[in-house]
């Protein structure tokens, strides 16, 4: 029986202890699990509060490089206009404005990445003459006006973050960039008080800031080869060798935390890590926080558990309990304290500075006052004065007489209100409140604006034994210095609102402005071309009619300046349509030797008339592009080639590479200048060579080169030697052979008997073409009927016989061309082939006029090319 019940109580005991176990270990889990988010909670704010602090420091000279960029100085150095540059005058300007900021350096950068000039350019690690074209702040800035990047500075092997502003010229290009440089030490310096590791990382996940100096320059992850290689590019932290960092993560947290296990750099036990990332930077922002509390607050809450059974012990543990929260609890408001906390100390050093040199005083030694910068006087508990130095009788102009130890306060009191020193009011009132401060004896501070419109400060505290010290601060000066300071803010923002507004005004005057030269520059080569068309039309019907000996070479020369004003005017049109972005390039596969042919025919005759050796190597290779689009390029390429080539030879050929080929024209001419070779590709700059200065270009065809590359998205190159030759590339994508189209064979002898006797009704109130037109179809044999307007066509068509081709040019001054060529035909009641002649070969106007079943082409017209065009198309009607 005995043993029944032994055996009964130890399964109680048993299974009271169980529970013990079992509710102590939930409650440790559970304070654990809470601990640790309240942990996450607290960081995640702490970290609010960094990036607070961290955004205020770099907002605070983040407007810096854009006011520096409206300096017209800076402006005039680097577009070229200040010449030479005064490197000495931008350095001590640059110097000035450091030294107004605080910044730690400022720079200035031109188009090609060189420091020009730069404040620390006094120092032996100055910046001026350095290359910064491969850092990304530079190249950012030159790509969108605005760029940051930290890194290790080349010169001062010194951390900092860069923020650069784009400086413009008057026609709105980059010319350079404006750079300050923060070194960020104030983040440094308050960090370092912080219990807890505070990390910065960059977009790599490197740490670049942090207040432990082993965590710097760590990467938080394995770097990938993209990344590593970008680091070395740019060079942003030198030859700092990057040590990863390892960790190990635990468990996530609720609120985005982790618990992690630190191995490298070490830290004993676990962390909680909260991050937080700031995107104007690419930056993340961590801290890192002993999560020994959690562990501690489960042991607590364990034994909270475990002391609930024993009454004695739960008193004990909870009251500690609730202790160690509630300094938790203020860890975070420590934070916030610590800078109040700092001046506050300052405001007490002073104050004990200033009671303990007022007990000196008491004790015979007023030496320790007459140090003091303010005026001070001590008195005692009966109000008497016992102490004062020099400044105080300085500052009231106190009488030698008046100031006596043992005087009653109360007497200089009143012959302060004598004098109006104690402000308005009765006089006794005033002297009364003042006694009553000090027999109080509490502190005071208050500011007193005098009649000579000076200022005090009046700061009183009592004295440890009894009696009163007050001190007399002059803060006349910082009290101005604050109303100009906000006046000069106040100036500055409303300088910096009117540049703004400026920059907008004159944005939208040079877009409306740029927008009008387009037009105005179509419009006046549209109607420069008419008249020009129509003489070289004349010269060719001419050239049939002169039979003088001296008469075709004349009119050869007639046609060759007529040719050469073409060829200005189309390069000028050009020009217009692709900044007005009216050319849409049609990418095809085809055939690259009959192009490089053709234009090794054209150009061979040419070379062949200036003496030049002209060499073609021929290719079998497929290319996807723009076959018009290229031939004008080529054709420039050719064109300078043969112009800047006094003698020897020039080259066209093909070189491979990889899935490209690279089209090249070769010179033995004079070659480029390295400083010329960007300036070449500008419109209206050519190379001053002293050649052939009655037959130059106005420089605009390697302009169209460059922007009909930009349009294809072809890579030109150039390489020179000056005195031995240059050459020019586009490199253009490889196609796969297709089946080549049937070439058409031209046949003088059918084309004669094709337009012998056939009837062309020509539509054209522009007189000058109309006639040149005209006499060109009549002398090959057609019968030409004229009228003179749309309206006159129109009657024409009513009464007389259909003709066999309509040629039409598309603006009329009473109609459209197409809508006279479709009534035309509606009152002929058959499809007479059209040819609409225009001057802008868009591609809207180009689909309207094919969509009617008509015919298009530009002006200026090509007789050749006209009369292939009228070939086929009564052929093609014969056929029919």
């Amino acid at each position: 029986m005995s043993i029944s019940v032994l055996q009964r109580r130890s399964l109680q005991w048993s299974a009271l202890f169980v529970v013990m176990i079992a509710s102590a270990s939930t409650a440790g889990w559970l304070a654990y699990k809470r601990e640790l988010e309240q942990l996450s909670h607290a960081s995640a704010e702490q970290l609010q509060l960094r990036a607070l602090a961290l955004r205020s420091v770099i907002d605070r000279y983040r407007v810096l490089p854009a006011v520096l960029t409206l300096d017209p100085q800076l402006h005039a150095a680097l577009d070229g206009s200040m010449a030479p540059i005064d490197t000495g005058a931008l350095n001590r300007k640059l110097e000035l404005a450091n030294g107004a900021t605080h910044a730690s350096t400022l720079t200035l950068i031109d188009r090609r990445g060189v420091a020009v000039a730069a404040s620390n350019w006094r120092e032996h690690s100055s910046n001026v003459g350095l290359d910064y074209a491969f850092r990304p702040y530079f190249q950012l800035a030159m790509d969108h006006d605005y760029g940051t990047f930290y890194g290790i500075g080349v010169s001062t092997n010194v951390a900092g973050y860069y923020i650069a502003d784009a400086l413009h010229d008057s026609h709105g290009a980059r010319i350079g960039v404006i750079v300050v440089k923060l070194t960020l030490d104030t983040l440094d310096q308050e960090w370092s008080r912080s219990r807890d590791t505070i990390l910065l990382s960059d977009q790599h996940d490197i740490v670049f800031l942090s207040n432990h100096a082993e965590w710097l320059y760590r990467p938080l992850h394995k770097l990938d080869p993209a990344d590593a290689a970008a680091l070395a590019g740019t060079r942003q932290y030198g030859e700092r060798p990057l040590l990863p960092a390892a960790y190990r993560v635990i468990e996530p947290l609720p609120d985005g935390g982790q618990r992690v296990r630190v191995m490298s750099p070490s830290l004993s036990g676990s962390e909680v890590w909260q991050s937080m990332p700031l995107p104007a930077q690419g930056w993340t922002l961590h801290v890192l926080t002993d999560a020994k509390p959690a562990t501690v607050a489960a042991l607590h809450a364990a034994l909270i558990t475990l002391g609930g059974w024993l009454p004695l012990i739960l008193l004990g543990l909870f009251l500690q309990q609730r202790i160690r929260l509630s300094k938790v609890r203020q860890r975070s408001r420590e934070e916030l304290e610590r800078l109040v906390a700092h001046y506050a100390s300052a405001l007490r050093s002073e104050h004990d500075s200033l009671i303990h040199a007022a007990m000196h005083a008491g004790q015979g030694q007023s030496e320790v006052l007459d140090r003091l910068p303010q005026g001070v006087s001590v008195v005692d508990a009966q109000l008497r004065l016992v102490a004062w130095n020099k400044r105080y009788a300085e500052v009231f102009a106190f009488p030698a007489e008046l100031l006596q130890s043992g005087r009653p306060i109360e007497d200089l009191f009143r012959y302060n209100a004598q004098r109006g020193l104690l402000g308005p009011g009765d006089v006794e009132e005033a002297i009364q409140r003042r006694l009553n401060y000090l027999r109080r004896g509490g502190p005071h501070m208050y500011e007193r604006e005098r009649p000579d419109a000076s200022v005090l400060e009046i700061r009183g505290n009592p004295l440890p034994d009894g009696g009163f010290v007050t001190s007399y601060a002059d803060i006349t000066f910082y009290k101005d210095a604050a109303r100009e300071l906000r006046t000069l803010t106040s100036t500055l923002e409303q300088r910096v609102e009117k540049s703004t507004r400026d920059l907008r005004v004159a944005k939208a005057q040079a877009e409306h402005a740029n927008r009008n030269k387009t037009r105005y520059v179509a419009a006046a080569v549209h109607d420069l071309l008419q008249p020009l068309n129509a003489a070289r039309l004349y010269a060719n019907a001419l050239r049939r009619l002169s039979r003088d000996s001296s008469g075709p070479d004349m009119l050869d020369r007639v046609d060759q300046a007529l040719q050469a004003l073409d060829s200005q005017l189309t390069s000028m049109l050009d020009l217009s349509r692709l900044d007005a972005g009216a050319l849409h390039p049609k990418e095809e596969a085809f055939e690259l030797s009959p192009l490089l042919r053709e234009l090794g025919r054209q150009f061979g005759i040419m070379a062949q008339a200036k003496q030049l050796t002209f060499s073609l190597m021929d290719t079998r290779l497929w290319i996807r592009s723009d076959a018009i689009l290229l031939r004008r390029v080529l054709q420039n390429f050719l064109s300078n080639a043969l112009h800047y080539t006094p003698r020897g030879r020039v080259l066209m050929g093909c070189r491979r590479r990889g899935d490209h080929v690279a089209i090249e024209v070769w010179d033995t001419g004079l070659g480029i200048p390295e400083d010329q070779r960007q300036a070449i590709f500008q419109e209206f700059r050519r190379l001053d060579t002293g050649i052939d200065r009655d037959e130059r270009s106005a420089g605009l065809g390697l302009s169209i080169v460059e922007r009909i590359a930009k349009l294809l998205r072809h890579e030109l190159s150039l390489r020179s030697w000056p005195g031995h030759g240059s050459v020019f590339a586009i490199v253009v994508p490889l196609a796969l052979p297709e089946k080549a189209p049937r070439a058409a064979t031209e046949q003088m002898a059918r084309e004669e008997s094709l337009l012998l006797g056939r009837r062309i009704l020509l539509v054209n109130d522009d007189m000058q073409q109309h006639d040149a037109i005209a006499s060109l179809l009549r002398d090959w044999g057609c019968i030409v009927s004229v009228p003179q307007n749309a309206q006159e066509a129109l009657r024409w068509g009513g009464s007389g016989a259909v003709p066999d081709l309509l040629l039409v040019d598309y603006q009329l001054a009473d109609g459209v061309g197409t809508d006279v060529a479709m009534e035309l035909r509606q009152r002929w009641q058959r499809e007479v082939p059209v040819v609409i002649l225009g001057a802008q070969n868009d591609a809207g106007r180009r689909a309207d006029v094919q969509s009617k079943g008509c015919r298009f082409m530009t002006k200026p017209l090509s007789p050749a090319r006209l009369r292939a065009m009228i070939s086929q198309l009564l052929l093609a009607g014969s056929a029919r």
